[in-house]
């Protein structure tokens, strides 16, 4: 503690030493206005620049292509000449991203969209999770060292499996940093019917674009069914008889987040069929366990096409 103390008296009798002064002065004259230049931050800083010498971003300020990267870290911190006269001090940081900070998180979030404002982040401002005021290292964080590491970390820590190039700079693999709010979610995953997120074949941004989209529910495709289609490539068709309910949305009969029922169905056979066939043709009346309505896959025994059929007569969508 003493020694501490001791530290702290002397930066603010010296505040800098002879020749990082000179560095800092030099770079300032390069830079221009209030900046200092990264070798001046890394005097004190050199952890922080370890672990972010490997990193994607610290790769592009490395070999910079722009004005904002060649100013390295005080292109996401901000100017440092105020904190290098006052000798350090988290205070006089002008942007911070750590936990407990006092900068505003549209102050940290705009130092991120300066740089990342194209691509998956088009649609970012008025997006669900802009709106609802979360700063981006709320899931990424720049300083992540060597991202041969950091998935081996990932892999260690996680119960779901995430591909290599999903981890780098996340807090944790998906689904885990997503369910970490979407609690809701996390509960449908456990269900014994559900999409092959356990599996690591799939994660939330597969069908999700978490910095915002034009679509509903943040998807990427237009719509949910463009979005199932993605993958279940043999029920988009066109087929000769459509079944209209598929037409409109698969989250009709379909729960994409995981269900109790078989195929992810929101409610077991013949009860999803009956939602909408009320009394034409089969009544809906309560039928025996040895009933053709009620055994095995129930009203696809005969009506499996329920897709969509291409045969001339199939406008039953039998078989």
């Amino acid at each position: 503690m003493r020694l501490k103390l001791i530290a702290a008296f002397a930066l603010l009798i010296w505040p800098l030493p002879g020749p990082l002064l000179a560095a800092s002065r030099e770079n300032t004259a390069t830079l221009g206005g209030d900046y200092v230049g990264s070798e001046t931050c890394v005097a004190c800083h050199a952890e922080q620049q370890k672990s972010f010498d490997r990193t994607i971003m610290g790769n592009a300020m490395a070999h910079s292509k722009s004005g904002i990267e060649a100013r390295g870290c005080e292109s996401c911190h901000g100017p440092g000449k105020a904190h290098v006269q006052a000798g350090g001090g988290k205070d006089t940081i002008p942007v911070r991203f750590a936990k407990g900070t006092s900068t505003p998180v549209e102050e940290q979030n705009a130092a991120c969209i300066s740089c990342h404002s194209k691509g998956n982040q088009m649609f970012w401002r008025g997006s669900a999770h802009e709106s609802r005021v979360m700063a981006c290292v709320d899931c990424h964080q720049v300083h992540y060292g060597s991202p041969v590491a950091r998935q081996a970390a990932l892999t260690e820590k996680t119960r779901y499996g995430a591909p290599l190039n999903e981890t780098a700079g996340i807090r944790k693999s998906q689904p885990e940093i997503c369910l970490t709010c979407h609690q809701v979610r996390r509960a449908q995953l456990e269900r014994s019917s559900h999409m092959p997120y356990r599996e690591g074949k799939v994660t939330c941004t597969s069908c999700h674009n978490p910095h915002g989209s034009p679509n509903p529910s943040q998807l990427i495709q237009s719509s949910i069914n463009e979005n199932c289609y993605s993958c279940h490539a043999e029920r988009r068709g066109p087929f000769l008889w459509e079944h209209p309910p598929v037409m409109e949305n698969c989250d009709n009969c379909h729960d994409p987040h995981g269900s109790s029922n078989p195929q992810l169905l929101k409610v077991r056979m013949p009860r999803v069929c009956d939602s909408c066939h009320v009394s034409s043709r089969h009544p809906t009346q309560a039928q025996t366990l040895s009933s053709i309505k009620t055994f095995n896959r129930s009203c696809t025994n005969c009506h499996s096409l329920i897709h969509g059929s291409n045969h001339p007569s199939g406008d039953m969508f039998i078989r």
